[in-house]
């Protein structure tokens, strides 16, 4: 895992050396154990900072060009099917161990968009064709690892945080935001790729490689992108599915400094546990103890590593600590992000890399394998959206009145709007006083079913969006808080074959039990039924409470006492009201409020306000 900051001029004029370099040090944290830059042929600059996983010597530093000199690298990730690559194209005069090496090499050999196709990994990958004077930007088709880039007449702009774009010297002057991505930030909380709250600076999607060329002409490939359509079913088996998992955690198990697995009492990571276990005899999980009763899974987590003959690390802490750390948790966060459980994200991975450099998760698993209520819950009322929107909204006001219901997914005009503000956090009527403009329109299409509304259909499209919605959301805190501790975490669930054949998957979700059903049946296999925790509690923030107590001098002084930044002044009044109207207890949306105050965070710690 690293950090990586580039520049690719059409005019040949580069930005201030010592600039490039103070850019660079913001992504320090990604990669503490070397730091490198190296401009050529005065249009394209690359700097690196390396957090070193495989080949521990300076052979595995970049950027680094391929044996022919042709292609320049800057490179983030894991490549973890790299031994079969080395293998299956006969790659000989490797130079190091680590998988950048053969990334090189395959380039020479096959070129780059095919070698990207190769690819079975996490990554960020940004190459110049020194012959074709041609800029490559990749991402891997889960979005796992970040990659922003901006672009305007001096050039390409590209890094893996966005300060290291909006702060650079042809960018930093003429900050625009964009009043659509502003509103769908307050909304869900997270920037959705390709967008940013920023003119002219976009994130590469998942799955995709961006060829720009000298006359800033762009052109996009397609690496992986996974159907919103049904998929033909395969015969899904169990047995395939757990051998697919079982690989794709075995082969992230390779480091060349001390791993471990995140061990949360939950089924996801106890799987992957489990597996790793099999393979790793010294493994070891690692498991964060809280002192609320209601909330600690920690007692789980003991019983499953017990059976598992599993060393097992499980770290304390308190509410105190947990409050103490908000302020420096924010660091972590270049982006406007409004996920609080970024905060106990943040703690586990610091107090994670004090014993090991990389460590396993199991994130993915509810996306792929219909893990949340809320997608059950839509399955259970779509019939509602087969009535007319003027007669099923008069039913259901008097189905409610009688008792005999109670929900409010009849008065959404689509089971598409019903889906889409189910992940939003501020009451629509706030949304569309504070801001004249609609959604995106990629935010828009994401929550776009298609035709036709079958049952089979509908439970597809309800995981192709959270993939590509929700899971993003999670995967940007994961990545930001982990690596602003320096630690690497590996999603094995999001291995490409694990996904391929996991959307080969159909079943019917009647009842809530139902839901991640694949997974359950496979935990069974590993720990004992009565020993599986029945209802998973999670790790929740009494956010609510926070606010009224602890964080309340701060929530005040940051969102009431201050500008809000990119909101009109003339609107700005709506935000603060609804805050003090929280803090009045007129409402208990503690989300919807940390949005707010977390967009406040960002624009004051980025010197914006």
């Amino acid at each position: 895992m690293c950090g990586f900051l580039g520049e690719y001029t059409f005019k040949n004029i580069l930005s201030n050396t010592n600039e490039f370099s103070d850019l660079l040090a913001l992504s320090k944290h990604r990669g503490p154990d070397a730091t490198k830059i190296e401009e050529c042929e005065e249009n394209y600059r690359l700097g690196f900072n390396r957090l070193a996983l495989l080949d521990l010597s300076p052979a595995g530093e970049q950027p680094k060009k391929s044996p022919s000199k042709r292609f320049h690298l800057v490179f983030n990730g894991e490549i973890y099917n790299y031994k079969e690559l080395i293998k299956e194209y006969g790659l000989e005069g490797l130079r190091s161990t680590a998988d950048t090496e053969v990334l090189l090499h395959l380039f020479d050999a096959i070129g780059i968009i095919d070698t990207l196709k190769a690819l079975n990994g996490m990554f960020a990958i940004a190459v110049i064709d020194t012959i074709s004077n041609t800029l490559y930007l990749s991402r891997d088709f889960a979005g796992i690892k970040p990659l922003f880039y901006g672009k305007n007449e001096n050039g390409i702009v590209f890094a893996s945080q966005f300060d290291q774009i909006f702060k650079h010297e042809w960018f930093c002057h003429n900050l625009i935001l964009r009043p659509e991505i502003v509103r769908e930030y307050f909304a869900f909380g997270y920037m959705q790729a390709p967008n940013t709250v920023f003119q002219s600076i976009f994130q590469v999607n998942p799955g995709e490689c961006l060829q720009i060329d000298s006359n800033g002409n762009f052109e996009t490939s397609i690496i992986a992108h996974f159907k919103k359509e049904v998929a033909v079913q395969a015969n899904f088996r169990l047995e395939t599915l757990q051998k697919k998992i079982e690989k794709a955690v075995t082969i992230q198990l390779n480091s060349d400094r001390s791993l471990a697995a995140f061990l949360s009492g939950g089924i996801d990571s106890t799987l992957v546990t489990s597996y790793a276990k099999k393979n790793k005899e010294n493994l070891e999980g690692f498991t964060l103890e809280v002192t609320d009763k209601k909330l600690n899974e920690s007692d789980y987590a003991k019983a499953y590593a017990n059976h598992l003959n599993l060393k097992h690390k499980i770290v304390a802490v308190d509410k105190d600590a947990l409050i103490d750390i908000v302020d420096e948790h924010f660091k972590s966060f270049s982006e406007p992000f409004g996920d609080y459980s970024s905060i106990p994200t943040y703690m586990v991975t610091k107090k994670a890399v004090k014993f090991h450099t990389a460590m396993l998760s199991g994130d993915g698993g509810d996306e792929l394998f219909w893990g949340y209520p809320r997608m059950f819950d839509v399955l259970k009322k779509a019939w509602w959206f087969k009535m007319p929107f003027f007669l099923r909204k008069n039913i259901v006001r008097i189905t409610n009145k009688l008792g005999l219901s109670n929900t409010y997914a009849p008065f959404h005009k689509s089971l598409e709007s019903f889906w889409l503000h189910k992940h939003i956090k501020l009451p629509e009527a706030l949304l569309n006083e504070v801001f004249s403009t609609p959604f995106s329109n990629e935010m828009l299409n994401l929550y776009q079913m298609g035709k036709g509304s079958n049952k089979k259909r509908l439970q597809h499209f309800l995981r192709w969006n959270e993939f590509y919605g929700h899971m993003q959301r999670v995967l940007v805190k994961v990545d930001r808080t982990s690596m602003k501790n320096s630690l690497e975490v590996r999603v094995p669930f999001l291995d490409k074959h694990v996904i391929d054949y996991a959307w080969t998957l159909h079943q019917s979700i009647d009842t809530l039990t139902q839901l991640k059903q694949p997974l359950k049946k496979l935990v069974q296999q590993e720990i004992p039924e009565q020993l599986l925790m029945q209802e998973k509690k999670g790790f929740s923030i009494p956010i609510e409470s926070w606010f009224k107590n602890e964080l309340k001098e701060d929530l005040l002084n940051v969102v009431i006492n201050k500008r809000i930044f990119g909101i009109d002044t003339e609107k700005e009044h709506l935000l603060k009201k609804y805050v003090h109207n929280f803090i009045n207890a007129e409402h208990n949306n503690g989300w919807g409020v940390w949005h707010i105050y977390a967009w406040q965070k960002w624009a004051i710690q980025s010197d914006l306000i």
